[in-house]
Order: C-alpha cells, then sequence, then structure tokens
C-alpha cells in the first residue's frame, strides 16, 4: 500500500516529523533493500507551539518551531537541501471513496475524486490540497479511493518553516499513513490477507487504521481530552469491524505514539494504554518498532520513547518498500 503523501517528489533520505509536542529528524542510509538509521535527534516544543488543526493557523510559535528545526539539523550534522516532511493527521480529513467504475484517465478520476469530497469538505475545495491513491478493488469490479485533503495553506505552514530552517519539503505526508506503511515495510514476502489495526495516540489526538491485507479499509481521527475518548473510540471502530466489514479478528493489534508523549504524559502512561487497549479488544497488543524496517546503527537497545518518536519518519523513509 502506498497512501496519498500531501505533497511529493523525489524520494529522501532525511526525514522530519513536526509534532504538537516535537520536532524529531531521522537521516538513513539505504544499500540494496536494506536502510539504516544513521542519526537521528529530537527537540521537545514548548505546549501550543504547534496547533494541529484543519481550518486554523497551525504553526503559532512560528520562531521557536524554526529554531527546533535548526537544532535537530545540527545534531545530525547535516543541513539536506531536501527533506521529506511528516505532520499531524488532524491537520487532513481522510476519506475512504468508493466508484462502481473508475475513469481510466487519471484527470477525469481526479475531477470525479474533488467533485466527491467537495461535499463534506470543511472548507472550499479550490483552497484544498486533495491527493488520492488506489485503495480495495471489489468482487463487482467497483474500486476504492483513500482520499487526503487539507488547507493549502496549512500545508504550506509547515513547507515555510522547513524553508526558513535552510530545507526544503519535497515530500509532505501524515504521521499515521507512515505508521501503516512502516509496518507494512516489515513484512517479508507475500502479505496474507489478514486484518490488522493500528492505534496512534498523542496527547492530542488519536488516529484508528484498519488494515485489510495491503488496503485501508477504515480510518478515523480525532482530538481526544482523555483515555475515555480513546476508549470509546476503540469501541466503535470494534463494532463498526464487526458489523460492516465482517471483521473475522485482528491478526495484530499496534500501538505507536504514545510513549512520545513530550513529557506530556506521566511514566508508564504508554504501558497503561497498551493494557487497556488488550482489555478492550481481547487481543494482544504490540508497540510499534522501526528496527525490523531501518536498523539503528550501533545501538542495542533503545527507549520506547525513542522508537516511537523515529517510527513515523522512518516509515516515510521506507516507504517504497512499503
Amino acid at each position: 500500500m502506498t497512501t496519498p503523501s500531501l505533497l511529493a517528489s523525489a524520494w529522501p533520505t532525511v526525514a522530519v516529523e513536526i509534532a504538537p509536542r516535537r520536532v524529531t529528524a531521522v537521516a538513513v542510509s539505504r544499500r540494496g533493500r536494506g536502510t539504516t538509521v544513521l542519526r537521528h535527534a529530537t527537540e521537545v516544543l514548548p505546549e501550543g507551539a504547534v496547533t494541529a488543526n484543519l481550518t486554523a493557523a497551525n504553526i503559532v510559535s512560528r520562531g521557536v518551531v524554526i529554531e527546533a528545526l535548526k537544532r535537530v539539523f545540527d545534531q545530525l550534522g547535516t543541513r539536506p537541501t531536501g527533506i521529506g516532511l511528516v505532520v499531524p493527521d488532524t491537520i487532513a480529513k481522510v476519506s475512504l471513496i468508493r466508484f462502481d467504475k473508475a475513469p481510466p484517465r487519471h484527470d477525469d478520476l481526479e475531477q470525479l475524486v474533488r467533485w466527491q469530497v467537495r461535499k463534506t469538505a470543511p472548507f472550499r475545495i479550490e483552497d484544498a490540497q486533495v491527493t488520492f491513491t488506489p485503495g480495495a478493488v471489489f468482487p463487482d469490479g467497483g474500486h476504492e479511493f483513500v482520499v487526503a485533503l487539507a488547507r493549502r495553506d496549512v500545508v504550506q505552514e509547515y513547507e515555510a518553516v522547513c524553508a526558513a530552517a535552510g530545507t526544503h519539503a519535497g515530500v509532505v505526508d501524515l504521521a499515521s499513513f507512515n505508521l501503516i506503511n512502516l509496518v507494512l515495510a516489515t513484512e517479508k514476502g507475500e502479505r496474507p490477507e489478514t486484518d490488522w489495526l493500528l492505534v496512534n495516540v498523542t496527547p492530542d489526538y488519536a488516529t484508528i487504521a484498519l488494515v485489510r491485507g495491503h488496503n485501508l479499509v477504515f480510518f478515523r481521527n480525532r482530538h481526544t481530552e482523555g483515555d475515555e475518548d480513546l476508549a470509546e473510540m476503540v469501541h466503535q471502530t470494534a463494532m463498526y469491524y464487526e458489523d460492516r466489514l465482517a471483521g473475522a479478528g485482528f491478526a495484530r493489534v499496534i500501538l505507536a505514539g504514545a510513549a512520545a508523549s513530550g513529557g506530556a504524559w506521566p511514566l508508564g502512561h504508554a504501558e497503561q494504554i497498551r493494557r487497556t487497549l488488550e482489555s478492550r479488544l481481547a487481543t494482544r497488543v504490540d508497540a510499534i518498532d522501526p528496527r525490523p524496517a531501518a536498523a539503528l546503527r550501533d545501538r542495542i537497545g533503545a527507549a520506547p520513547d525513542l522508537l516511537d518518536a523515529l517510527a513515523s519518519p522512518v516509515g516515510l523513509l521506507v516507504r517504497e518498500a512499503a
């Protein structure tokens, strides 16, 4: 599965994630089909510096974010000319749209997609960055597409702070899309047509994504105010999975984000979330781990917060393998 990037060009070897509570940068090397993390750095942002939402300004403290970007580049020992940029899920509206028959020409398909999402867009479609990628194909010939819709000026805010820090964001993509691609990149050989669940939890929002084989079949994100909101999201998703998707059970449940809270949560809170999910879903929940997709050089072990922080940027950098 290749999820839709909000903006894409040549594939980079450095990725940056700008999250509401932190900035993380990762540099990799590629040799054959193998990827190795050469260097990484994280800077914690003060609360309120980045406020990720659909319809208002996101980069509230522009100078703070620019300086954080410069510091992570200094720690990498490079000022890359081009990077891949990971942005919060909540800056975009993600939809799964089904057509009984998709137009063969890309331009015609793009017009059809834009017309379809116009109905539910929270802002003018003329102001939107709309990207899409093929999803599931159904026995009756129907096609589903994963569509990401974001305000163009919001995306440009993130691009602009990167430019002010001396680099160009040639690829812009959502955090959870890259977590999905990270998990898919770790699978060896053919992907079985099983169902698995991604739960991406941050202090500011939560995203739940269902993947069937290599196709995204359900995606929901929203701002959360506590573990009760997350529990309700999980419950609603499980009911939808059973009732609407004829779910037979999850082969895997992956928890991401909870450990890299930037100090917003106390120690042990990520483990509490994991146990709550296991209780709700009656299945094992594993923490996300980027190391099967990209080895960490000169590091035998890694703390959960580091693995969480690296996951989305590494997912973007190994996306072509997903």
